[in-house]
């Protein structure tokens, strides 16, 4: 009976030596496990700093040549370079996983880079831990809420100041159209998207108080497919005048050739793709805010704090109406001496994205939401629910950005 096992040893002992499991790391350690191996071509194919220079880089979670929100930074950044004297920049794009997108950050200020810029709200808690770690350099997140006092800061805009003048535009347009019917493609249900789409509203009842807007949620930040169906839904139910909560060039998406306007978002460049059916361009300008963090952090202060730029640190633009920029041919005349006018508002901050939220406001069912003479707070516009306001350190709302204006359909409504 003693024999009997003899040959499970044997086959156990074949096993392992076939499979290397026993088999030690070499001494001198040129075998590697496969996540160090991984790590270290990570973090060699990151840039590295330029040696003498001011260094930033931003982190992406998709592509800057697919257009839209990540080209918009990436132009930001190349303004930033041109702009000030002795930084160099660098990008890295679709960082998209919670755990690529730390170990990243780690290894970008390993590298030694001063400044570490981080593109969308999904980077904030891996922003957040890193910059714990690497107290002498600077990180910013953009569209976050999570910042510090020491070397953390998130930065966002007011982009309803330029939804605004969009819809001022949309509704002269479809007034002169004799259509009332504007129609919003709106991306994700969230307080920022709710936000620009009252504010479109609200410009557009301030131009056409005759005029409806219809909503189309397409349920996704990018989806053209969804979008070329809605927008086809809406032309046919009469709409003339489509503003996107995207990029997207509609007219382009649909090809076949139907006459309408529409109003693209995120770059100022999106006019260019169907000139003849683009009636302006809402879009960002990070640049200029880039450049400010920067000059800030070359005379010793680190970022901190939460920034909500706009018009008056020129960090938004409405196609057609900025200096050197003429209005797209389609836009009626006798509303262009009015956005100009407004928008002059809001460069020299006589006009700002509270006075857009100033009561008295209605919602779209007739309800009082804002009374007169009473301004939604910066917590309000961004519907920061009153537990995570606790969290963040800050006011939670109590007009909570949960509400669709007076001008949106009546039965438009917020998915749950």
């Amino acid at each position: 009976m003693s024999g009997r096992p003899l040959p499970l040893i044997v086959l156990a002992l074949l096993t392992t030596l076939l499979t290397g499991c026993v088999m030690p790391p070499p001494a001198d350690g040129s075998a590697m496990a496969p996540a160090a191996e991984e790590e270290a071509k990570q973090f060699a194919a990151l840039p590295d700093p330029v040696d003498g220079s001011f260094n930033a880089v931003l982190v992406h979670g998709g592509e800057v040549a697919a257009g839209g929100w990540d080209h918009a930074h990436n132009e930001g950044r190349l303004y930033l370079e041109r702009t000030v004297e002795g930084v160099a920049t660098a990008h890295v794009e679709n960082v998209t996983d919670d755990v690529t997108r730390e170990s990243v950050l780690r290894d970008l200020a390993d590298k030694g880079f001063d400044l570490i810029i981080t593109t969308s709200f999904g980077f904030m808690d891996a922003t957040a831990t890193v910059a714990q770690e690497f107290p002498n350099q600077g990180f910013v997140n953009v569209s976050g809420q999570q910042s510090n006092d020491t070397n953390y800061a998130s930065l966002f805009g007011a982009m309803e100041a330029s939804k605004y003048l969009a819809g001022m535009v949309a509704g002269a347009r479809a007034a002169e159209d004799g259509s009332y019917r504007v129609g919003y493609l709106a991306t994700v249900p969230v307080p920022e998207i709710v936000r620009l789409g009252n504010a479109l509203a609200l410009g557009m009842r301030r131009t056409c108080p005759d005029c409806v807007m219809d909503l189309h949620w397409l349920m996704s930040w990018d989806d053209p497919e969804a979008e070329a169906v809605a927008a086809a839904s809406m032309l046919d139910a009469g709409i003339t005048v489509i503003a996107s909560a995207t990029s997207a060039p509609l007219p382009l998406l649909l090809g076949d050739g139907r006459s309408f306007m529409y109003i693209p978002d995120k770059r100022a460049s999106a006019c260019e793709d169907a000139p003849d059916a683009c009636l302006t361009a809402t879009y960002w300008r990070w640049g200029p805010a880039y450049v400010l963090i920067v000059q800030d952090m070359m005379d010793g202060t680190l970022p901190s704090g939460n920034h909500y730029y706009g018009f008056p640190e020129d960090m938004l633009g409405i196609y057609g109406f900025m200096e050197g920029q003429v209005p797209q041919p389609t836009v009626p005349d006798w509303v262009v001496p009015e956005v100009r006018a407004v928008l002059q508002a809001m460069q020299s901050g006589e006009f700002t994205h509270f006075d857009i939220f100033t009561g008295p406001i209605r919602d779209n069912q007739g309800n009082l939401v804002v009374p007169a003479g009473v301004s939604l707070t910066q917590s309000d516009l961004e519907g920061i629910a009153p537990e995570l306001g606790t969290h963040l350190g800050r006011p939670g709302c109590t007009i909570c950005m949960h509400w669709l204006a007076e001008g949106f359909a009546p039965n438009a409504v917020i998915p749950e």
